[in-house]
């Protein structure tokens, strides 16, 4: 299967793994992209440059296929060693970053001259305009179904996809409700290059994360995930919990009057308790929709062959049949 993207990440199929928080690691990278799609290493999970350092020399033991990181950029009263992270991401020999939160315009510099290519994660069409104007090379196209952060125009993909195909010139991946291989054609046939999968991948056997995590997928539907930090107009598709509800009912409370530090105990630090001691009601943690959806836990293998001959019996016979 060869789009535009493949030709990018130098992988066989159309199917990127999501960075994410405290899932992102080297067992889970190197698993996607041994089994033809493109694994990414989360760079804010470790933390400094020599933690990424290590990780990224873990994933090359595993993997002699592609991998790249993710740099999510972030406010914060003491933000992380972006420039360090960076070069240690040069040093390694990288070719692909994952960019996703604020405009990372500054820090594109020493990753272009370094030639690694730029997939921006954005939630509407003007940011993915921005990304492509300050020298992105793919975006990725968040819908509002996706886990983590949808942004503020809750554009679900069925519309997001279609605006992005009229308007971009460069590439770009769907992400957000992809799970199967239904989703993967969906996508192109709605102009992507390829699908970005996120929470899918948290339910594989690979995936470096407690059991209580994949049993809660398991055991959700596509009704149990909810929407936290709208009134900061930081908006998070997280899965429902004991904090999640306790959070819903402090911002109605607090209305107007709310802050980021009145709610930040559920919020900050939450994900190694939740993600590796699985304490499942420790604070919130991103989900997508496509919860709905998940009703195994495959190894990454045989859930990325399952979504390639899904998508060839749809592309070959349902639709040809039409």
């Amino acid at each position: 299967m060869k789009t535009r993207i493949t030709e990018m990440l130098g992988v066989e199929y159309p199917i990127i793994q999501g960075g994410m928080h405290y899932v992102g690691f080297a067992e889970l990278a190197a698993a996607v992209s041994n089994a033809g799609g493109f694994g990414i290493i989360t760079g804010l999970t470790q933390g400094t440059p020599e933690k990424l350092k290590r990780e990224i020399e873990r994933c090359k033991e595993m993997t002699e296929k592609p991998f790249g990181v993710n740099l999510t950029f972030l406010p914060s009263l003491t933000p992380p060693d972006y420039p360090g992270l960076i070069q240690a991401i040069v040093d390694s020999n990288i070719r692909i970053v994952e960019t996703a939160g604020y405009n990372p315009e500054k820090y594109l510099p020493p990753l272009k001259d370094a030639g690694i290519k730029v997939i921006h994660k954005c939630t509407s069409i003007r940011h993915s305009l921005k990304a492509q104007s300050i020298g992105c090379d793919a975006v990725s196209v968040d819908g509002f179904e996706c886990g983590g952060h949808p942004g503020e125009d809750d554009i679900p993909n069925f519309i997001l996809l279609p605006r992005a195909a009229d308007e971009l010139e460069i590439p770009f991946v769907a992400s957000g409700g992809m799970a199967d291989g239904r989703s993967l054609v969906a996508s192109l046939a709605m102009g992507a290059e390829g699908i970005n999968m996120g929470t899918r991948f948290i339910a594989t056997k690979e995936a470096p994360v407690h059991e209580n995590v994949k049993q809660a997928l398991l055991n959700a539907t596509e009704l149990d995930t909810r929407l936290v930090m709208r009134p900061l107009r930081n908006t998070e598709r997280v899965l429902n919990n004991v904090a999640v509800e306790r959070l819903l009912k402090k911002e109605k409370s607090l209305g107007q009057d709310i802050d980021f530090a009145a709610i930040q105990d559920e919020v900050v630090g939450v994900y190694p308790e939740i993600m590796l001691n699985g304490k499942m009601d420790s604070g919130v943690w991103s989900c997508g929709l496509v919860t709905g959806l998940i009703n195994d836990v495959p190894t990454v293998k045989e859930l990325i062959d399952r979504i390639i001959s899904q998508a060839k019996y749809l592309i070959n016979q349902r639709l040809a049949e039409l």
